[in-house]
């Protein structure tokens, strides 16, 4: 029978072995959660991105005259807007669908308007039946009384001024220029006359305003239907009733119109009925008579400035009557004389919303801060929407495929999160930032997996035990080192270090390997008794002085071969030779360091799994005869292969995830070059230099949290299919 103490005993051992398991499956679970709430988190930030565009219809603003809208905006909250018509510019209230009173209009003598120019801003040209031409600027202004916001609108007409031979505008295009304004209006069927308004302030503030006029003969077939005006006033696009468009150019330093030859638009030579160019004055919008929409931009081809076409969008019902460009990035808007809005994003070439005002729409705006629509109908009606589309620049072929950005020849895969201006096109392509990661994590390897395999596979079965209690400890001391440590080391001392002596480096395998294998024949060679005094297992103290020697050897035919092959410069020979050009900070820079932060991991585990395969193995293998090396190679590595994997698998995760190396030590450029003299981004550097800098829920925060679910997901996989491969080398070579 158990006395009471021994009953005591074991009812105090057994409470601490439930609380132990209740304590080791707690954590398991919270380890769970937690990972389970990461992924929740950034799943969370992710998920917008994959959200359509929506847009709300908002009550139509009605008009008590049916004159047809000519162009139309609204002010930045959406509180009032404007039309032009044909008896001039009106002002119209939303919250009560009023036109508000704007003092004394204009005299038009009895004419009326009869063009409007399109195009971004408030400021804008009319073209009257008479031919005078008067600028027009439509302001908003908003302050706070009473805790109230009161908006307030102003028109301002300037003086008009007026075109002999010209007795009715029918088309008219503008854009500011760096002294002023740059006005075109057709004359005939193929004439156009350039009007130069070149503006200058004197010291008391006035302003002078002189006009120069060009008349140009345009070589197209059919007559004019369109112009656009874009690139600050020195290029106008003619577009013709028989499909086709032309570019004109206008220098600066010489007052003679340069045309381009005519490029067919439209498939089936229908009429060009709507131009406009996107934020930036880059891309150029061209709308047709058979609901034909496609972008251009004027690139250099053979030597010459040409207009290439980049996207065929989604074709709308009837004729496209205006277009719109977003004032806050590359998408625009596209209307027609069936009723029917389309909003496209110009980048992607994609089409993101259709919507439907059931009659006719002859102008199209966005709202000042892209959030909204005002669209007006030839009944004089303004048809408006509320507009929620925060991301139209993402696809899945944005961010993985080539896409064809303003400036480029061909479709690339390009990471360019921020610019210097608003009109900047953002690019967020993650491709390069997945092969710098695989490209850095390659190199890494290469460089740390044979020297840790080697050293573990001489630790366990040939070195001297005593030596190796005392390496095995330092090497796993090197895991201690911060990165941030190894990666300033590696940028500053070792990347200026190695591109000064990169020949030898390059030469430096195969002059230490000749080295070795000479010291290991001479080793051979040696008398019995000399050889017996080295201990069993000490061999590395004989080999160290020849891998140094084979160092310094290298250094010097590196240093022979630079200045009697190589022209006296690597980098000039290289570039010359093979096209490539040599970064100071590359990926063989980023190999070493982050090489050397990964070899402990994969020494201390792989030499753990050789060290524990059954000795009763390795002593089967030696009495029938097998060397030292043959056991190893043959029954020992086999064995442990399993735990190998493994560790290679750890060092994998290691350098994948690895920041600051990556960021120090690499040029941190997001480029897709496999070469080992150049250097690339990681989507973990990446994330750290650009995450502090992004804008909280915008379109580079949440493209930021979609790289991090990326590395996440790459490392889940790969763990997967390593514990796979591993469960089955454990099968195949299980020791009973």
């Amino acid at each position: 029978m158990a006395t009471s103490k021994e009953r005591s005993f074991r009812a105090r051992r057994l409470f601490l072995d439930r609380l132990a398991h209740g304590v080791v499956s707690t954590s398991g679970f919270l380890i769970i959660a937690s990972i389970l709430a990461i992924l929740f988190v950034i799943a969370a930030q992710v998920l917008p991105l994959l959200r359509r565009p929506t847009a709300q219809r908002e009550p139509t603003l009605s008009s008590s005259v049916e004159s047809p809208v000519l162009r139309t905006g609204s002010g930045e909250y959406r509180e009032l807007f404007y039309s032009v018509t044909r008896s001039g510019v009106s002002i119209h209230r939303a919250a009560d669908n009023t036109a508000l009173p704007t003092g004394r209009d204009m005299d038009w003598g009895g004419a009326t308007v009869t063009a409007v120019s399109q195009g971004l801003g408030d400021t804008f040209v009319l073209g009257l039946s008479d031919g005078r031409i008067v600028p027009a600027t439509v302001s908003f202004s908003a302050r706070f009384a009473d805790g109230q916001r009161i908006v307030h609108a102003d028109r301002v007409y300037q003086e008009a001024f007026r075109e002999m031979g010209v007795t009715s505008i029918a088309i008219i295009a503008h854009a500011p220029t760096p002294r002023g304004q740059l006005i075109a209006i057709p004359t005939g069927p193929r004439s156009l006359r350039i009007l130069n308004i070149e503006e200058t302030e004197t010291l008391l503030g006035d302003v002078s305003r002189e006009l120069f006029r060009r008349d140009v003969e345009v070589e197209v077939k059919g007559a004019i239907t369109a112009l656009a005006v874009g690139h600050h006033g020195d290029l106008i696009i003619v577009g013709t009733s028989s499909g086709e468009i032309a570019e004109i150019n206008l220098q600066d330093n010489d007052r003679t119109p340069r045309q381009s030859p005519p490029i067919r638009a439209e498939r089936d030579a229908r009429a060009i009925t709507a131009l406009g160019f996107l934020l930036g004055d880059r891309t150029l919008v061209v709308g047709t008579a058979s609901g034909q929409v496609s972008t251009w931009q004027l690139l250099a081809r053979d030597g010459a400035a040409s207009l290439v076409k980049m996207h065929d969008f989604e074709p709308q019902r009837g004729s496209i009557s205006a277009i719109a460009a977003s004032p806050r990035n590359k998408g625009f808007v596209t209307a027609s004389d069936e009723g029917d809005l389309y909003v496209r994003y110009g980048t992607t070439g994609r089409t993101l919303l259709k919507r439907s005002a059931d009659e006719a729409l002859a102008a199209v705006a966005f709202a000042p801060k892209g959030d909204g629509l005002v669209a007006g109908s030839p009944s004089g009606n303004l048809h408006r929407w509320t507009l929620n589309n925060p991301h139209p620049e993402i696809t899945w072929k944005s961010l993985f495929g080539k896409v064809w950005y303003e400036g480029y020849n061909a479709p690339a895969y390009v990471w360019q999160s921020s610019g210097g201006t608003d009109e900047f096109e953002p690019k967020f392509s993650l491709t390069p930032l997945v092969f710098g990661t695989l490209k850095g994590t390659f190199y890494a390897l290469l460089f740390a997996i044979p020297i840790a395999l080697l050293g573990a596979l001489y630790a366990s079965q040939f070195m001297h035990p005593a030596l190796k209690n005392l390496i095995k400890p330092v090497v796993e001391l090197m895991a201690a080192l911060p990165s941030v440590v190894l990666g300033f080391i590696a940028g500053i001392w070792l990347a200026p270090l190695m591109a000064q002596h990169m020949p030898a480096l390059l030469l430096m395998p195969f002059v230490i390997a000749a080295v070795i294998l000479a010291a290991v024949w001479a080793w051979h060679r040696a008398p019995v008794a000399a050889r017996s005094r080295v201990r069993a297992g000490g061999e590395l103290f004989l080999l160290a002085p020849a891998v140094l020697f084979g160092g310094w050897l290298s250094l010097q035919l590196g240093q022979a071969a630079e200045s009697g092959l190589l022209s006296g410069d690597f980098r000039q020979w290289l570039l010359a030779t093979f096209g490539l050009t040599f970064d100071q900070r590359n990926s063989m820079v980023v190999g070493f360091a982050m090489g050397f932060a990964v070899v402990p991991i994969i020494f201390t585990i792989a030499e753990d799994a050789l060290a524990g395969v059954p000795p009763h193995l390795k002593a089967g293998a030696l009495s029938l005869g097998a060397t030292p090396w043959q056991t190893a190679v043959r029954v020992v590595l086999p064995t442990a292969s399993p735990g190998i994997f493994s560790a290679i698998m750890i060092g994998f995760g290691r350098a994948v995830g690895e920041t600051m190396i990556v960021l120090m030590a690499t040029g941190n450029t997001p480029i897709m070059d496999a070469s080992i003299f150049n250097g690339f981004r990681a989507l973990s550097a990446n994330i750290a230099v650009e995450l502090p800098e992004a804008p909280e829920g915008g379109t580079l925060y949440r493209v930021l949290f979609l790289a991090a679910l990326l590395l996440l997901a790459m490392t889940f996989v790969a763990n997967t299919l390593a514990e796979w491969v591993r469960l089955h080398l454990r099968r195949r070579y299980q020791v009973l």
